[in-house]
Formats: structure tokens, C-alpha cells, sequence
């Protein structure tokens, strides 16, 4: 398994490391051949209008939301998640629109701190810990997105088949267990190929 790691601004080392520690390889990417032979992709935090800019002069915005269409799990986180949301206010802005949700991008102000809070998560019996950086709020989602975790009374960490955003940061937190289920997301979709060389 080899996991793609946008690798423009923010936090994408500790993602690596992180993933690291599961024993998972990743690449750094930051152009559409670095995207190629990923099985997954991470977009990390960061400035979610410098990522985006990047992501269509380089050609990377087709080549992720054809990359989401070949079923392969894409995890966004903070300014991730507002790139896969399919409407971003506050200021509005475009995006890639592989996620049915609405999110305010300067939802929790503009803290300089890091906000480290505790909610309920459907992944685990104990409370997920949760890093927040000037995270966005998640304000709606689709009929068909299921919220995993919640702050505040929001949505934090949501998913649709094998799309996963969350609008804090799990990579800054000891625990692993986002990351795990990102991975296992991952699985999902590279099985049916499995399924086909084995045929």
C-alpha cells in the first residue's frame, strides 16, 4: 500500500509520520505523476485557496477528482476537508466537490492557538481527541455523508464511501485511529482489483 501526500504546504510531514509509525510508505505528491501508483491520498492542512490555485495550475484537480471516480480514498483534513466540500462560504470559494457538504472556512475564528478538545466518535468507545487550527465548521451534510465524530455540536469528521474529511488535525495527536480507519478505506478500494488479478 502506498499513500499520496499533498505535499504543498501544512502539516504533510506529520501525516507521513504517522503513517509511518502504522508502517505504511508514502510519496510526496506534487504532480499528477507522483499521484500515478498511489493506492490513497491525503490532503493535509494549510491555506485551502494557495492548495486549490496549485492543485489546477499543476493539473492535479483532474487528476484527483479522476482518481476519487476510480473509487481510490481520498482523507482531507482542515483545509483538506474544504477542498472536498461541495460548497465552501465564508468567504465562498471554489473547490473540488467530491463531498456533499457545506463548510464555513473561517468556522472556529482565527485562533493562532491550537485548540485540543475531546468529543463522541463512532470509531471508538473513548472520546477522539481532536486538534483544532483555525479548523473549519462543517455546517451541513448530505443525506448520504455520515458523521463519524462531533465538536461543538457539529459535524468533525464525516465520510461517504471512500471519501473522509475532517475539519480537525487526527495527525497531530498520538492516537492513530483515523488514519487506521483512512486505511481501511484504502483496502476496500484496492480489493476489487485484487479480486480481478487473482481471476
Amino acid at each position: 500500500m502506498k499513500i499520496g501526500i499533498l505535499a504543498v504546504q501544512g502539516d504533510f510531514q506529520a501525516h507521513a509520520q504517522m503513517l509511518a509509525d502504522l508502517g505504511v510508505e508514502t510519496v510526496e505528491v506534487r504532480t499528477t505523476d507522483d499521484l500515478k501508483d498511489c493506492d490513497g491520498l491525503i490532503l493535509p492542512g494549510g491555506e485551502s485557496t494557495t492548495q486549490l490555485q496549485f492543485l489546477k495550475e499543476e493539473g492535479l484537480e483532474a487528476a484527483i477528482q479522476k482518481f476519487a471516480a476510480d473509487d481510490k480514498a481520498i482523507f482531507g483534513t482542515c483545509a483538506g476537508a474544504i477542498l472536498l466540500a461541495s460548497q465552501v462560504k465564508n468567504p465562498q470559494q471554489d473547490s473540488l466537490k467530491l463531498l456533499d457538504m457545506t463548510v464555513l472556512r473561517n468556522g472556529y475564528g482565527r485562533q493562532v492557538h491550537s485548540d485540543v478538545v475531546s468529543g463522541p466518535s463512532t470509531l471508538r468507545k473513548e472520546p477522539l481527541e481532536m486538534v483544532f487550527i483555525r479548523g473549519p465548521v462543517i455546517e451541513r451534510v448530505g443525506p448520504k455523508v455520515e458523521v463519524l465524530a462531533e465538536y461543538a455540536g457539529k459535524p468533525a469528521l464525516v465520510q461517504k464511501g471512500h471519501i473522509l474529511a475532517s475539519a480537525f488535525h487526527p495527525e497531530l495527536t498520538s492516537d492513530s485511529t483515523v488514519h487506521r480507519h483512512f486505511l481501511d478505506l484504502v483496502r476496500l478500494g484496492a480489493s476489487p482489483k485484487t479480486a480481478d488479478v487473482n481471476r
